[in-house]
This record gives C-alpha cells, sequence and structure tokens, in this order.
C-alpha cells in the first residue's frame, strides 16, 4: 500500500540510497571512536570525520573547515550560537517566525542575562529596529509553518553595515537554497542533517567565521587538550564535548554528495514547482484556508485549514483514509500562528522534498477536495 509523506520539515524521507549504505558501512566498519586512540581504526575514522567536515565547509563557503563543529541537531546549535555568542544586557532582533529552537534560548537571555528582543515579521522591518544595543540578529531562514522565505543577503549586508552578529537558522533552507557564508555575510550558521540534507536523525552542525568567538556551554571530553582544567578553546573542540555521532556525520557526507551530483538548484526548482501547483490547487477548493509565504518568495512549506474540521482531526483523516502524512498543530513556531492569525486553531502543514512527485500531489488535491465537499 502506497503512502504519501509530505513531512519532509519534520525530517525528510525517504533517503537517497547511498545515505542508506554508509551508515550501514558506518556502523560496521567505522565503529572505533574518532580522537580517543592513536590506533588505526581510530585514525581511519578521524580522517572520515574531516573529510565530511571538508564537505560541510565547501558546501556552504566556510573558509577554514575547523570552524565547522558537529552537534547533535540544529537545536543544539542553537543554543551554542545564542547563550555562547551574545552578550549580557544586548539588544537582539528575530522574527515571529521563529522555531522554539530559537524562542526559547532567546527568551532564556532576556530572562536571564537582561537581552531585550524586539520581533519583527520581515527581513524590511530590520533596519529600523536597530539601536546601539543590538548586537545580533537571529533569523529562521525559511518558516517551518508557511514557508515564508527571508532574504539573507540583504539581512547580511545590513548587519555588516552595522557590525551586528548575523546567526541564521538554516534548519527548512540548508540543502534546498544555496547558501554561502562569505557571500551571504553569515556569522554563525546552525544547520541540521536530517532534513533536505538528507542525512539521519541526531546530527547537526554550526559554522563560523575566523573572528567568532563562542563559549562552551557544554564541556567534557574532546579527545585532545587532556590536561586542561576546562573545555579547550579552539575550534572545533570548543563545541565538540564528547564522543561524536559517526554514523550521522557520514551521513550528511553522503547527503551532501547526492545534493552535489544532482545540482541543489535542480532541486529547489523541483521543490518549487510542486509548491506552486499545490497552492494553484488549493485555491481552486472552497472552504480551504491557505497560509502563504509573508515576503515574495514560498518555500516548500504550505499550511491550511478546512472550515469545520480541526487540523489535528484533518491530519487523522488524511492518514487513516488516504494514507497521506502530514503534520498538524502549532509546529513548536506559536509566534508564527499568531502572526498568521491561527494561533487558536493550529494548522495542517504539507512539506515538500526531492523525491515526491507531481503524481502523488495529484491525489493529495483530490484527496482535501473530497473531504472539504463532505463538509
Amino acid at each position: 500500500m502506497k503512502v504519501y509523506y509530505f513531512d519532509n520539515s519534520a525530517t525528510s524521507s525517504p533517503k537517497p540510497e547511498m545515505v542508506y549504505r554508509i551508515v550501514d558501512t558506518a556502523i560496521r566498519e567505522y565503529s572505533a571512536n574518532p580522537g580517543r586512540a592513536g590506533h588505526r581504526k581510530a585514525i581511519e575514522v578521524g580522517k572520515k570525520i574531516y573529510e565530511v567536515r571538508e564537505k560541510v565547509a565547501i558546501f556552504f563557503g566556510v573558509k577554514n573547515s575547523l570552524n565547522v563543529a558537529f552537534t547533535s541537531n540544529a537545536t543544539e546549535s542553537l543554543n551554542f550560537a545564542i547563550k555562547g555568542a551574545i552578550p549580557k544586557s544586548s539588544h537582539v532582533i528575530t522574527t515571529n517566525f521563529e522555531h522554539n529552537s530559537v524562542l526559547r534560548p532567546l527568551f532564556y537571555m532576556q530572562d536571564e542575562k537582561d537581552v531585550k528582543l524586539t520581533f519583527i515579521n520581515t527581513y524590511e522591518e530590520l533596519e529600523k529596529n536597530i539601536t546601539s544595543k543590538t548586537k545580533a540578529v537571529v533569523i529562521n531562514h525559511i518558516s517551518n509553518v508557511n514557508g515564508t522565505v527571508q532574504d539573507i543577503k540583504k539581512i547580511g549586508e545590513i548587519c555588516r553595515k552595522y557590525g551586528i552578529l548575523f546567526i541564521l537558522d538554516a534548519s527548512q533552507s540548508a540543502g534546498y537554497i544555496d547558501i554561502n557564508m562569505e557571500r551571504d555575510n553569515i556569522d554563525i550558521l546552525c544547520l541540521t542533517g536530517h532534513k533536505s540534507l538528507f542525512g539521519i536523525q541526531g546530527i547537526g552542525a554550526i559554522c563560523l567565521k575566523d573572528e567568532v568567538k563562542i563559549k562552551p556551554i557544554i564541556e567534557g571530553g574532546t579527545g585532545s587538550f587532556s590536561k586542561l582544567s576546562r573545555q579547550p578553546e579552539e575550534m572545533p573542540e570548543v563545541l565538540e564535548a564528547g564522543t561524536l555521532n559517526t554514523p550521522g556525520v557520514m551521513s550528511l557526507g553522503a547527503g551532501i554528495d547526492f545534493i552535489s551530483e544532482i545540482g541543489i538548484h535542480k532541486i529547489k526548482e523541483h521543490e518549487d514547482n510542486l509548491s506552486q501547483k499545490f497552492i494553484k490547487g488549493l485555491e481552486k477548493i472552497e472552504k480551504i484556508k491557505l497560509y502563504k509565504s509573508l515576503t515574495g518568495e514560498q518555500g516548500p512549506v504550505i499550511s491550511l485549514n478546512i472550515e469545520g474540521i480541526e487540523s489535528g482531526d484533518l491530519s487523522t483523516i488524511l492518514d487513516e483514509e488516504f494514507n497521506i502524512l502530514v503534520r498538524p498543530g502549532f509546529h513548536c513556531a506559536p509566534l508564527a500562528h499568531k502572526a498568521i492569525g491561527s494561533y487558536e486553531v493550529g494548522t495542517v502543514r504539507f512539506s515538500f522534498g526531492f523525491f515526491n512527485t507531481e503524481e502523488e500531489l495529484n491525489f493529495i488535491l483530490e484527496a482535501l477536495k473530497n473531504i472539504a465537499l463532505q463538509i
């Protein structure tokens, strides 16, 4: 029985075959602990980790591959960035479309470090909200609720103009939009590996420019500098306490290889084509409330509701009667729902991936039409 998977914002599925293969190989052949021994297997794994570090650096325009640190996910990366790089008693500008992985660390900084927060909807509102105390801008590149895409190049230019730290949450965009830290003037790039980068769950990364310094919020073993009483200050060790997820790191490398083979612009073109056709189809169905991007660019994340049906109920109907897998509710982004007017009801989110097809798209449009007609 065919299952129609449209929850790629949560995690991409399926993965490229080369990702499955490398994870199996990593578990079977690269099981030693990198940096924790001098024997041949540990050295071999260390080389594999370094190869992926270089792939990430090249893919995202990081000048020095040692400025790439592997984390468990984007949440950990963002906690490092927000709690480790933003000074106390400062001012931070962010958006109403942030995920809780940004909001909760920022509210921690507000409550515990006297950091003032300003929330905007789109990048056009950024410059007029900058003050003499503004030290950082934290932006979600693509909203995981309605696909609002922020213009990171313009944001980067503004941040550079005022000497402000630019922290980018690329959870939804890495692997879908071409991102280059140098070109886009990004100071700290935070990402996860299990979405559009096609890696497995449990792997992320944080990338820094040379001049950016982060205080560690986690300390422990690094396999080096063992005589130091505190965490070493050098990258990547300063942010890599504890054993790395070797299968996850290698899956991330394989995902980047896959994207490079296909071409990121071809991937974006395919997903954009699905998104636009989906929106056009939805606009023909009565009783559907559609929540589109608030900027000129729409990401492959689209939320909707059908009049008279709770979002959770609609998701259950799609799952049980049509084998369509989506996500209902608030998507860990409460302020986004306030911004688009769905705070009381949530939404049903459809998120497209490279392996979705037009045939699948037509099927879900027909399913939604049939459900709406029965209300």
